[in-house]
């Protein structure tokens, strides 16, 4: 077994001491080494955790003595004289970041996720592990690995061990529930007000839908781990049998707008404890945590789940239509704002994950995999539903992938996803992946023949926005300079404008949070006045009739729908038309 043991002298340095402890065999004629991971599963892209890690010590865990020690990579280490010794492991480890994939210690807690701080040994991976935390009296600890005495965690192999980020302070709450047998644990740290009957009953309903769907759960138990901050923040990661969700501000958590965004991510990081967690593309069986995992599947992992999120809510009855409607137009909205649906389809979206796949980027290169992948998902669901009149969905399609390749512990394939979906559907669905999954093909005629089929239509809404709507540029006001944030590249404003020109006139009227109203007076052309490095400028910008740009997108029920449809939407919703 390795062992690995957590304390902290001063949690005001934000460092805490980390040992790891391991024999090595007498016999052992390779050199021994180790491996900082440089990634975490649920965010694809390198993030290099050893620039956390202060003072690293290797030496005979008996006399104290240093082994010989060479740092090879800027994560790994390799000691070539460790046979017959127990080793020993220290470092001080910087958990100072608080989000949903970090680490924090201060006086009042200890967030951990060890995938950012634990070492692995290359080799032994399969060991079995086990954590021992010091902490102080008084302090619970919640996390999704069993405790085999006080603080004491332990774990099958280093991925078990890897994946189970846990809280530990003396302010916890909880609240636990059960659905089909299996416990579910809702932790709350943070000062912030809780209506617990409602919470339960919420998360118990969409737990419940959940499992219904797939007929099983991958998991003995299940933990919501929520860290409630005094200030706004929005982040959720998956874990094996866990999540982290990080929100606040915390006097709202139980407002309407917080409440709904605590909902919308705990759907959506649950249903992940099937889709990714254990029904996990091929390419990550097993995970390799020293580099880049590629895989093309990422609109299955994260697109199929920001679809299922908001919609088994609904389905749960924990949303209403409208609520539902709004989550989904924000979808529409987010996919319709980025040009990029141009440039890069959703399948090599996934593989670009690992370039840029979590910062802006260069404008209109990329699509995202959760929008665009959440829009593809829900125009499968209902051409598979119109196609076979609701006898199968995409539900279907999710239930193969889990009896197939979750519960055997195999890995998918993309091709694997292509043939379930053509069974489910019961006919060739070849034009469906070339189109919307490897293709950049427009959605908007699709979306809305099979909106139609449940009583539904996808309505376009001219952008009232002059500067959006006519010349296709977007501004942001930052103290008191109007600055050119976004400009689309087939508008007017392309052949004008440029990103972080501050426009500081129209027409020789000074701007003053007054351009909309100066570019709304029903002329075509207008003359603008910017700063652009520093260097004073006046273009003219001239509107193209009849070219409109960043129009808004929206779902809404047609106004006069046949029976057919109400009972077709009603199967598909699970709530009256």
């Amino acid at each position: 077994m390795i062992h690995y043991y957590a304390s902290f002298e001063n949690p005001l340095t934000f460092y805490l001491q980390i040992q790891m402890t391991f024999e090595v065999a007498a016999g052992a004629t390779e050199a021994l080494e180790l491996q900082l991971p440089a990634w975490r599963p649920g965010r694809y892209e390198l993030q290099n955790f050893a620039q956390k890690l202060q003072h690293v010590v290797i030496e005979d865990a008996a006399s104290g003595e240093p082994l010989v020690t060479r740092k090879i990579t800027k994560d790994r280490w390799q000691v070539t004289n460790a046979a017959g010794h127990t080793v020993r492991v220290r470092y001080n480890f910087y958990a100072h970041q608080m989000d949903a994939g970090g680490s924090w210690l201060d006086e009042t807690q200890l967030y951990l996720n060890p995938v950012q701080a634990l070492m692995y040994i290359e080799g032994r991976q399969q060991e079995a592990c086990q954590l021992t935390l010091d902490l102080p009296e008084g302090w619970q600890l919640s996390c999704g690995l069993p405790q085999s005495g006080p603080n004491t965690l332990q774990a099958q192999n280093f991925d078990h061990l890897a994946d189970s980020p846990l809280i530990a302070s003396p302010t916890l709450q909880y609240r636990n529930y059960e659905v089909e047998g299996i416990p579910f644990y809702i932790w709350i740290q943070g000062e912030c007000p809780v209506d617990w009957p409602r919470l339960v009953a919420d998360f118990r309903a969409f737990s419940q839908e959940q499992l219904a769907l797939f007929g099983g759960f991958p998991a003995s138990d299940y933990h919501f781990l929520n860290q409630i901050l005094p200030y706004k923040h929005y982040h959720g990661v998956e874990h094996l049998n866990s999540t982290v969700i990080v929100l606040g501000p915390a006097e709202l958590l139980m407002t309407e707008g917080l409440y709904k965004e605590l909902l919308g991510v705990s759907c959506h990081e649950l249903f992940h404890a099937w889709n990714i967690k254990s029904i996990r593309p091929l390419e990550m069986q097993p995970y390799d945590y020293a580099r880049e995992n590629y895989f093309r599947t990422c609109f299955i992992a994260e697109g199929i789940t920001t679809y299922y999120g908001e919609y088994l809510l609904a389905r749960a009855g924990v949303r209403t239509t409208g609520q539902y409607f709004q989550e989904l137009n924000t979808v529409l909205r987010k996919h319709y704002d980025d040009y990029g649906r141009y440039h890069l389809s959703v399948a090599d979206a996934s593989m670009d994950l690992w370039l840029d796949g979590y910062k802006p980027g260069v404008p209109d290169r990329k699509v995202s995999v959760y929008h665009k992948g959440a829009l593809v998902a829900l125009l499968l669901d209902l051409t598979i539903r119109q196609l076979s009149n609701h006898k199968r969905s995409l539900d279907d399609v999710m239930r193969r992938l889990w009896t197939e390749f979750g519960q055997t512990g195999v890995g998918y394939t993309e091709y694997d996803y292509i043939r379930i979906v053509k069974e489910v559907a019961g006919r060739d669905m070849q034009a469906y992946f070339d189109k919307f999954i490897y293709g950049t093909a427009a959605l908007e005629e699709p979306l809305n023949r099979v909106l139609g089929f449940v009583g539904c239509r996808l309505l376009m809404e001219e952008n009232a926005s002059a500067s959006e709507g006519v010349y296709g540029f977007r501004t942001v006001v930052k103290n008191e300079r109007t600055e050119v944030t976004d400009i689309l590249p087939d508008a007017p404003a392309a052949l004008a404008l440029t990103v972080d020109d501050e426009i500081v006139a129209v027409n020789g009227r000074r701007v003053a949070m007054n351009l909309h109203t100066l570019l709304s007076d029903g002329a075509t052309q207008h003359e603008v006045t910017v700063f652009r490095q520093n260097r004073l400028l006046t273009v003219p910008l001239v509107a193209e009739p009849g070219h409109r740009f960043w129009q808004k997108f929206t779902v809404e029920k047609l106004s006069v729908a046949t029976p057919e449809q109400q009972a077709s939407f009603r199967q598909w919703l699970k709530q009256d038309f």
